[in-house]
């Protein structure tokens, strides 16, 4: 029988390699007459984080430091990824990005940005 993930040990090397880019997991809702991006930014600082709307994609950039050298014989586990983290979405409705505003709260970052009015429904006419 083949192992489900035959290439479990590779994926799991990428993963750790210190060149490696971590991707970040992302909630995407409205708020009102706000969209709203929340993802879980644990250990980075504010300052290390970039946040920027090109058209209608929004890409956040950052990096969390793990601050402490630890022998490869000690570790027993390890799943958290530490080190440079990116990831971009295509934003699902038209909104401002000049009005724009970003927050961290016990290790989650929101990104707040107007929609913008104007879509919605066209009644048709009967002429």
């Amino acid at each position: 029988m083949q192992p489900l993930f035959p290439n479990m040990d590779e994926m799991t090397e990428d993963w750790i390699r210190p060149d490696a880019e971590g991707q970040l997991s992302v909630d995407v809702f409205r708020d009102g007459d706000a969209l709203v991006i929340r993802s879980t930014v644990a250990g980075a600082k504010p300052e290390d984080i970039d946040v920027a709307v090109n058209g209608d994609l929004l890409t956040i950039r950052g990096k969390r430091e793990f601050n402490r050298e630890i022998n490869e014989d000690d570790w027993f586990h390890r799943e958290c990824y530490w080190g440079s983290f990116s990831r971009s979405l295509v934003l699902p409705v038209d909104v401002y990005p000049e009005r724009s505003e970003a927050s961290i709260k016990d290790g989650v970052l929101e990104i707040r940005i107007p929609i913008r009015g104007g879509g919605g429904k066209i009644r048709v006419r009967e002429l």
